[in-house]
């Protein structure tokens, strides 16, 4: 089989997925046409009801970050086939399952968070345990995803313009829907924008010290964390998601034209220097199969503009998809490198330098130019990055506002004290590089939200006295993951690292704690209006 055969039966499998298992899961989860949120509560700064190609934009853009690139690229190299199998089996009955349920839970729920969810149908101190773990999840996210950026922004200074010119371009968008003016004409200016500022981006490159774009990023997720999403969250990843979508669609047409053999050996063993098979495939592999952040984003931003409950499948489970799309596209990347060619170029190039260099010779085959396609590719991969920073930082407020006193949070100054304690710590993290020190654990913290988000859905379909089966599965094995991983962090980090000792020792029991709840508890059946 070569890559052409294995893309063509994944985007099949994919396919079936949403039309069939996305459709059960609608009834499942009780999809009705009540009015959503977005319009009972809309205030124009956080509820905003968006069109469904608008939001899907915004939230596929959010959660399309560096995770689904790096993740299936390190997990590699256990083997191709399992990192396949994963991304697969994991997107259709867990990752779709828990982004779709996020963002329907929160609907139904007045927009709230996964949070409340747990406070309401769990325990109301779970809650607070869950919210801060959140918080310090999100402000490290901010952390690395601004080092990132600004190292990229540094090393490729034409993705720096034409990033920049992506917001202003966003903004005048924004302003200009505001007005009235119809989506359509204003999508293909705006595409066109996109393409004028690629091309602005190769000629007048930016060129300033990594620092100074670390500071420039920081102050542009305080202003969009505190800005009304209409002018500038839904418009700029609205924008985004097209240049999501013309990479994803050139790379895949580039694999089926080249449509090179496998080299990658099918499977390399049960470990390797990065641990056993399980769970560190499983916890490496990442966002491409299930991701806790997309909950975060789901129930944090989504669900507060989305104008009809229906729109959560396509939105919730086909955005997940389509990141698998994303992952799988990754993971062909090295598929077609011999064994030896993907450990030297890893060492060399990292993840993203491995997945530009895949991808722009898949675009080559299009007879776009090897290295133009590879710098798209690593402007793409930034315009991920920058999405998600900016998303995380107004779901890092909203988790603590959550955890303010509501008297407090509702006050008008604390828009802006919630956003800039979150943006302050994730900048201490940064120019300390004290984010280093506990980067890894993020990917079982990340894993670790998802579990729980899994058991806060799990809590509320059965005191619906829903069916709920489809989502405790799920729940189970990636709580089974993440214990696993903890304890191997812990005895890998003892002598070694003792904040990471601390960290996981802490958060092993944190998961147990909430498990417990939410896998036992026996509550009886109450509606969402009696319990918030």
């Amino acid at each position: 089989m070569n890559v052409a055969g294995l893309l063509g039966a994944v985007i099949c499998l994919l396919v079936i997925g949403y039309f069939y298992y996305g459709k059960v899961l609608e009834g499942w989860f009780g999809v009705s046409q009540d009015k959503t949120p977005a319009y009972r509560l809309r205030d124009g700064l956080d509820y905003e009801p968006a069109p469904l190609s608008v939001l899907f934009g915004h939230h596929f853009a959010s959660i399309a970050g560096a995770g689904p690139i790096i993740g299936p690229i390190l997990a590699a190299s256990y083997g191709w086939l399992g990192v396949l199998l994963w991304l697969v089996i994991g997107a259709i009955f867990a990752g779709g399952v828990h982004d779709m349920g996020a963002i329907l839970a929160s609907v139904k729920h007045e927009g709230r968070s996964i949070g409340e969810l747990i406070r309401c149908y769990i325990r109301p101190e779970a809650q607070k345990v869950f919210l801060v773990f959140a918080w310090v999840t999100l402000v490290l996210i901010i952390a690395a995803f601004d080092v990132i950026v600004a190292k990229t922004f540094t090393h490729s200074p034409p993705v720096a313009t034409a990033s920049v010119l992506f917001l202003l371009l966003a903004i005048l968008f924004g302003v200009l829907r505001r007005q009235g003016f119809p989506l359509l004409p204003l999508s293909i200016l705006g595409v066109l924008g996109l393409g004028v500022a690629v091309w602005l981006g190769f000629h007048l490159p930016w060129k300033l010290p990594q620092r100074t774009w670390q500071w420039i990023l920081f102050v542009y997720v305080f202003i969009a964390g505190v800005t009304p999403v209409w002018i500038l969250l839904q418009p700029r990843d609205y924008l985004n998601a097209f240049l999501l979508y013309g990479l994803l669609g050139a790379g895949i047409v580039g694999a089926f034209v080249k449509h090179p053999s496998l080299k990658l050996p099918v499977f390399t063993g049960f470990t390797n220097e990065l641990g056993p098979l399980f769970p560190i495939l499983f916890v490496i592999t990442s966002c491409g199969a299930i991701s806790g952040f997309h909950s975060l984003v789901g129930s944090g931003t989504t669900a507060k503009q989305l104008s009809r409950e229906t729109h959560a499948r396509p939105i919730g489970y086909g955005a997940m998809l389509l990141e698998t799309v994303l992952a799988v596209l990754a993971l062909l990347a090295v598929i077609i490198l011999p064994w030896a060619d993907y450990q030297a170029m890893l060492k060399k190039a990292g993840p993203i330098g491995v997945f530009a260099n895949g991808v722009g010779g898949f675009l080559g085959s299009l007879g776009i130019p090897v290295q133009k396609g590879i710098a798209f590719a690593a402007l793409a991969v930034s315009a991920f990055a920058l999405t998600s920073l900016d998303t995380a930082t107004r779901v890092a407020r909203f988790a603590l506002e959550e955890l303010l006193p509501r008297d407090i949070a509702r006050k008008k100054g604390s828009l802006f004290l919630t956003t800039g304690a979150s943006v302050g710590f994730a900048a201490a993290l940064a120019f300390t590089g004290s984010w280093r020190s506990i980067w890894p654990l993020m990917g079982t913290a990340n894993q670790l939200l998802a579990a729980l988000a899994l058991l806060a859905l799990l809590a509320w379909l059965r005191f619906s006295r829903r069916f709920f089966a489809f989502v405790k599965w799920p729940a189970i094995f990636m709580l089974l993951v993440t214990l696993s991983a903890l304890a191997l962090i812990f005895l890998k980090s003892w002598g070694k690292n003792y904040l990471l000792v601390g960290l996981s020792f802490v958060l092993f029991f944190l998961a147990l704690y909430i498990s417990r709840a939410g896998l036992f508890s026996q509550t009886p059946g109450r509606s969402p209006q009696s319990i918030l």
